[in-house]
């Protein structure tokens, strides 16, 4: 986690700046009622051209009933069907409060910034708005907390107990997040959205802040499948140097355990790692775009509640 000591706004503490306090993101409960969550469900440019009857708010199974013309072939009950002879489809009732699920991700390369604030604490302060302006507006609020090592799954539920549990777990899973001593045992990124496919339900607004490092056709092909049943926003955060690297000069980043110098000279090398960054934010814009997605970037200098408004 290396972190170039550049110049910061006066109101954020240099602590605050690697490391987002409880009381910070409680405090940012007001702020919240500011944000609308109704991202609304955009058309997939997929084959068929739906929008799926399990987006939006949550839809809950109330029972099998016998097909009547008319009825989508895509609700019908295989098993009922199957164990009756008759065909049945399945009816469904909405849900009163939509479960919120934020998929946070907390791995060594959101330890980063060279302008601003770490990457994670910029994504825990998003989280932090996001839960209470899912309080806010009465739904449940749930996620999933994942590092190199380790994945943490919380289940949706209502009321402020559940976001100050969800963000207490959030601060203490950011301030022990382990060292990675071994690469073999890394948790991936297809690994983590595979987990999150199975405990967001149908019907669940989901929202994926991450830096999206090692994306690839696995970890897409999961996201894809997660839109099918559920409304899904990604947050792409990302530190100015990814985007624009210096072309002049030397630097030096360090998390005062180890130090890396950046040679502005060593154009090669400095356009393609700007490269990278470039190709993975195409290509989220790319999925976001194909599968009817709300795509949002927010950089550590950004203001996270004009990011998310």
């Amino acid at each position: 986690m290396f972190f170039n000591q550049a110049k910061t706004p006066n109101d954020i503490s240099p602590d605050e700046r690697v490391a987002v306090s409880l009381k910070t993101l409680i405090d940012l409960a007001k702020l919240a009622t500011r944000i609308n969550l109704h991202h609304g469900n955009k058309r997939a440019q997929q084959s068929g051209g739906y929008i799926s009857r399990f987006k939006g708010r949550g839809m809950e199974f109330d029972e099998a009933r016998l097909y009547q013309a008319g009825d989508d072939i895509r609700s019908i009950d295989w098993r009922v069907t199957a164990r009756t002879g008759k065909t049945h489809t399945k009816v469904f009732r909405e849900e009163r409060e939509r479960p919120v699920f934020i998929s946070v991700d907390n791995r060594l390369t959101m330890q980063f910034a060279t302008r601003g604030v770490f990457k994670s604490v910029l994504a825990a302060k998003i989280t932090s708005l996001l839960a209470w302006a899912a309080e806010y507006h009465g739904d449940r609020i749930g996620g999933q907390i994942f590092s190199d090592v380790e994945c943490r799954e919380l289940k949706p539920q209502n009321g402020r107990q559940a976001v100050l549990h969800f963000l207490h777990t959030l601060v203490s899973k950011t301030a022990s997040n382990p060292t990675l001593n071994s690469p073999e045992k890394a948790l991936n990124l297809d690994h983590v959205l595979a987990r999150l496919n199975q405990h967001a339900r149908p019907g669940s607004l989901v929202y994926i802040i991450s830096d999206f490092r090692c994306l690839n056709a696995v970890a897409e092909s999961y996201i894809t499948k997660l839109a099918k049943h559920c409304t899904v926003v990604l947050i792409f955060i990302y530190d100015p140097l990814e985007s624009q690297l210096p072309v002049k000069g030397r630097y030096r980043f360090t998390d005062n355990h180890r130090d890396v110098v950046v040679d502005g000279n060593d154009l090669e090398r400095l356009l393609n790692y700007q490269h990278r960054f470039e190709q993975r934010k195409h290509q989220l814009e790319s999925l976001a775009k194909k599968q009817g997605l709300t795509f949002i970037t927010c950089s550590t200098l950004d203001d996270p509640l004009q990011c998310l408004r």
